[in-house]
C-alpha cells in the first residue's frame, strides 16, 4: 500500500494515518523527520539542507525528493508507505512523478471549513498530561478545568479561530490544487496512475476509519 493522504489541516488526517499505518504495516513518511535525521547524520543532502535552512531559506524540491528517495530504500518501506503533508505543491507532485516514486492510492479526507474551524477552535488541552477536550463535543466536567487534576485548560495558539482560518487560507491557496491534479491523473488511465478516493471526515472516528479502509480496498 503506497498512498498519499490529502485534506485540509484539521480534517483528521493524522488520526486516520495511524489506523492505516497499523492495518497495512507501513511507515508514515514525514519530511520534517527526514530533514532532521539527514542533518543529524551529516549526509550530503542533510548538509545541503542545513546550509539553506541556516540562511533562512526553504529547502528545494530537489533536496526533498532526494531525501524521500533515500527514505523509501529503507527496509520498513518494503510493504509500502504513507505520505501525509507531502507533496504540498504541484511542483513537488511533478518531481515525485519524475523521480518514479510510485503511488497506488490518493485518499482525500473532505471536511468543510466551518466544521474544521468549529472542531479546532473548540479544543482545550491540559498542558501537563496532553489530555484534550472540546467545549461542545467532549467538554470537561467543569468549564476550562481538567477533570483529573483540577488545573486550568489552555487553548493552543494554533487552535485559535483566526490562526485556523489563516491555515485554511494557505491550504486553499497552495495545496488544494493537488486534489484536481491527482483526480485528473487517476482518470487519465495512464500507466502508473494512482486510484483517487474521497471520503467524508465528518462523523465518529471509527466510521471514518471504516470508510477509509473500504476506499483503499476498492
Amino acid at each position: 500500500m503506497r498512498l498519499i493522504l490529502l485534506g485540509a489541516p484539521g480534517a483528521g488526517k493524522g488520526t486516520q494515518a495511524n489506523f492505516i499505518k497499523e492495518k497495512y504495516n507501513i511507515p508514515q513518511i514525514s519530511t520534517g523527520d527526514m530533514l532532521r535525521a539527514a542533518i543529524k547524520a551529516g549526509t550530503e543532502l542533510g548538509l545541503a539542507a542545513k546550509k539553506v535552512m541556516d540562511a533562512g531559506g526553504l529547502v528545494s524540491d530537489d533536496i526533498m525528493i532526494g531525501l524521500v528517495k533515500n527514505r523509501l530504500k529503507e527496509s520498513d518501506c518494503q510493504n509500502g508507505y504513507l505520505f501525509d503533508g507531502f507533496p504540498r505543491t504541484i511542483a513537488q507532485a511533478d518531481a515525485m512523478k519524475d523521480a518514479g516514486i510510485d503511488v497506488d492510492y490518493v485518499l482525500e479526507i473532505n471536511v468543510p471549513d466551518e466544521f474544521i474551524v468549529e472542531r479546532m477552535s473548540g479544543r482545550r488541552s491540559h498542558p501537563g498530561s496532553g489530555r484534550v477536550y472540546h467545549i461542545t463535543n467532549n467538554p470537561p466536567k467543569v468549564d476550562n478545568v481538567d477533570d483529573l487534576t483540577g488545573e486550568p485548560l489552555i487553548q493552543r495558539d494554533d487552535d485559535k479561530e483566526d490562526i485556523v482560518k489563516q491555515r485554511l487560507s494557505v491550504y486553499h491557496n497552495q495545496t488544494e490544487v493537488l486534489l484536481g491534479y491527482y483526480n485528473q491523473w487517476a482518470q487519465s488511465g495512464l500507466p502508473g496512475a494512482p486510484k483517487y478516493r474521497r471520503i467524508s471526515g465528518i462523523g465518529p472516528v471509527e466510521e471514518i476509519r471504516e470508510a477509509a479502509f473500504a476506499a483503499l480496498s476498492a
